[in-house]
């Protein structure tokens, strides 16, 4: 199903500041949930055992200004006011840099890539200014494999632990929030009712995942609103009434002081620190929902000054009490009498924060699978009128058992922070890899601004990541295990994916061979659509090729078919679609290949298969009506001796039409490898192409040009009869059913991954007929064997 993407095209509205308030509102609830709870645990992970609050206060004093010039530099400076730029036509995070550096520089390891995909509206390219030579960097990324693998490693290294903070911040969270019952409890009893109730509401989070936040969104923001209002409150009454002079401590000087002090023990205790900005990833993650302004006016106006108060208040009443360590807890700073009802908000918030990430997790792992990054899972979609609100039942339960294991085996917020902490770094220190290339190579900035944002916030990022290593044995152990066994997973599904497309294009069969297939060598055409599913996007697979040869026999209408993704975050579905003819009209084979984008909704096969009968009609139409303007298939076409002699692909669109042609795609060819066809098909892999000129040529409706001969009309209305005839008739679906093999000769490593680790995952992940939803009685599966 085709969602509604008004709120991703229309910009318009986004500016008024109407729209923009309103926006920002809303973003509190989603993007903020994670970022406003960090005081829970702060303060309490900062003085875990590194550091002894003393009666000097210059520990207090110290942690304070690093969580303040922390919360403004990197939240603040680097994501509100530079990484929120870096969008890809409004969508955020991990992978829309990378699909940002892709586009601009051709490092991209996705097979199947056309020039007709740039003619993408979305694919939005900053073209630099006039030079006679190109980036010296862009150069050597193009020329060098190793960086390409080295890029999508980081990327992958960067989504990996997006997804272990999905596993670590819903149990960090709730536990935070629950554990305010130490003060009201024996300790006796706090330590049985603490991980039960913790357990029970993770429980509950993740059962009611598969109802879709748009049925609760609306309890989001004023959940969030109360609770920033509530922190804030409370920090300014901690300030006026027990340390009114706290605001000192914001000098860097005592950032320095603290250091001076501490030293080792200080630099150990940043693990903790670095918890305050735990979330700031989500605001450049779910960009995509909002605006830049709305993120930008509710994190600078609202979200910020809220923090910064709050972690002041706690500072003030901390500066006056001198307590052992296991009293440094957000809820001692909060007076008895409202205790209670700052417990119940603070549950709800954490539950918010919970959910953010939760959702967060499905998005990214969704944007993984269409990149072919990841095994296939079943995504649901929970809102028809909201885009990529999407629910994915495996992954929430193993996201479920993981949190519960976290938080039965930890049982302490320190070890949790410990894990949490690290996570959050290597996530940062990814975007700012990226960042800096997208400075460079997309936004064609002088390098030197590059390298100063890279080792200005580098150095941050990496002096707290340094303090979460030495948390290794305390927790920060979880994120990297879960990281290299995601990575492990990712990489080998990528690389296998990648294997499979070039043992296709290796081996499919020429046109001439399908032109060949008749009655005079025993090949009979039943009626009937036979969609053949295919990564190729020319040429006759050899699953086909396999196909006729067992069963002499194939469909009257032959459809090829290729669900591709592209670099960018939607396909508009007027574009989705590009069709051709392969072979003469006469044989009734087509090429349908169908773009998506790597946050698009795929169709399910009912709409699928109705709406492809559609877009065959409207380009046989289109076909026949440029028949005297341009040379369509003929048998002069069929009669040529290579397996690319097939007819340009055309873009058609939504809207059906009787006789008024949609556009379509020509290439120009200048001097390369390909020189000589005419079609969109014959390139195969751009990288190996010289420069091509691309040319969209709108058709004008003539009356002249209407005036079809009798003979026109006649085959035009066979072939649509023909069509509807086999749909009639009934459709089957073509799919391999493949078993890969690593090549004899190949490495135990290589055999281990291909034929242990792939071949495991294919046959417990859901095969392509499951994800297309293909009724059983119409799937005919060829088994195919790969070696690679």
């Amino acid at each position: 199903m085709d969602l509604e993407k008004a709120k991703c095209w229309d910009t318009s509205k986004k500016n008024t500041w109407k729209n923009t308030l309103l926006l920002a509102y809303q973003s509190l609830g989603v993007v903020y949930g994670d970022l406003s709870i960090s005081p829970l645990y702060v303060y309490k992970s900062a003085f875990a055992e590194d550091i002894q609050h003393s009666e000097t206060n210059e520990e207090i004093y110290g942690v304070l200004s690093f969580v303040f010039w922390t919360l403004t530099l990197v939240p603040l400076v680097k994501y509100v006011f530079i990484v929120l730029r870096a969008d890809d036509n409004g969508e955020g995070g991990t992978f829309a840099l990378y699909s940002l550096i892709c586009r601009h520089v051709k490092v991209s390891l996705l097979p199947n890539r056309q020039l007709a995909d740039e003619a993408v509206s979305t694919y939005i390219l900053e073209h630099p200014p006039e030079k006679e030579k190109s980036s010296w960097l862009k150069v050597v990324l193009e020329k060098s494999k190793t960086l390409h693998t080295a890029l999508l490693v980081l990327v992958l290294l960067g989504t990996c632990m997006v997804i272990g903070d999905g596993v670590l911040t819903p149990a960090m969270s709730v536990f935070s929030a629950v554990s305010g019952l130490e003060l009201s409890m024996s300790k006796e009893h706090h330590l049985y009712a603490v991980v039960p109730i913790t357990c029970f509401i993770l429980l509950c989070l993740f059962a009611l995942q598969h109802y879709g936040t748009h049925r609760v969104g609306f309890f989001f923001a004023p959940v969030v609103v109360a609770w920033l209002l509530c922190i804030s409150a409370l920090g300014l009454y901690n300030i006026f009434h027990w340390n009114q002079h706290v605001y000192q401590a914001l000098s860097p000087y005592y950032m320095f002081k603290f250091l001076r002090k501490t030293r080792i023990s200080g630099w150990m205790s940043l693990g903790g620190i670095l918890l305050c900005i735990t979330g700031s990833e989500a605001m450049f993650a779910d960009l995509g929902h909002f605006s830049y302004s709305a993120i930008q006016v509710a994190f600078t106006f609202l979200v910020y000054p809220a923090l910064i108060l709050a972690y002041m208040g706690q500072a003030a009443y901390l500066s006056q009490h001198h307590h052992s360590n296991h009293h440094i807890s957000f809820y001692v700073s909060v007076p008895h009498i409202v205790r209670w009802p700052v417990l119940i908000l603070a549950i709800l918030a954490s539950v918010v924060g919970s959910q953010a990430i939760i959702s967060g997790t499905f998005s990214i792992i969704n944007q993984s699978q269409s990149l072919g990054c990841f095994p296939r899972v079943k995504v649901a979609h929970t809102s028809d009128k909201i885009h990529g609100q999407i629910y994915i039942p495996e992954i929430n339960w193993m996201l479920m058992i993981l949190c519960i294991a976290v938080t039965i085996g930890f049982r302490d917020t320190k070890h949790i922070g410990n894990a949490s902490g690290l996570a959050v770094m290597a996530v940062m220190l990814v975007t700012t890899c990226l960042t800096s290339l997208v400075i460079i190579l997309c936004w064609h900035k002088p390098p030197i601004l590059a390298l100063c944002f890279l080792l200005f916030f580098g150095s941050i990022e990496l002096l707290y990541f340094s303090a979460s290593l030495t948390k290794f044995r305390e927790g920060a152990w979880l994120p990297i295990l879960l990281a290299l066994f995601l990575m492990t997973i990712m990489f080998v599904w990528h690389y296998a994916t990648i294997k499979k497309y070039e043992y296709d294009l290796h081996n499919k069969v020429s046109l001439d061979w399908l032109l060949a297939l008749g009655p005079s060598l025993g090949i009979a055409r039943v009626p009937g659509i036979g969609l053949v599913f295919t990564d190729l996007t020319s040429g006759i697979p050899a699953n086909f090729s396999r196909f006729v040869t067992n069963l002499p026999a194939f469909h009257r209408i032959l459809v090829f078919v290729c669900v591709k993704s592209v670099p960018v975050p939607y396909v508009p579905p007027a574009e989705r679609y590009l069709v051709g003819r392969v072979g003469p009209a006469a044989h009734r084979s087509y090429r349908c290949i169908i773009r998506y984008g790597y946050r698009d909704v795929h169709q399910d096969v009912d709409s699928f298969e109705s709406q492809l009968v559609d877009k065959l009609s409207d380009f046989i139409r289109y076909d026949w009506s440029r028949t005297h303007r341009t040379s369509s298939c003929t048998e002069d076409d069929a009669s040529r001796t290579t397996d690319m002699s097939e007819c340009r692909l055309a873009v058609i669109g939504t809207v059906a039409f009787s006789g008024v042609p949609a556009y379509e795609m020509e290439e120009t060819q200048q001097t390369s490898v390909s020189a000589g066809f005419a079609t969109v098909e014959s390139i195969t892999d751009v990288i190996e192409m010289a420069p091509v000129d691309r040319r969209v040529r709108f058709a004008i409706d003539d009356q002249e040009s209407q005036a079809d001969t009798p003979t026109d009309n006649d085959l035009l209305r066979e072939e649509l009869h023909d069509l509807h005839e086999a749909q009639q008739a009934g459709t089957a679906f073509i799919l391999g059913h493949t078993h890969v093999k690593a090549k004899q000769g190949s490495s135990v490593m290589k055999r281990l991954a291909i034929n242990f680790g792939y071949n495991f995952m294919r046959r417990n992940c859901r095969g392509a007929d499951v994800a297309l939803k293909v009724p059983p009685v119409s799937l005919l599966e060829v088994g195919m064997v790969y070696i690679v």
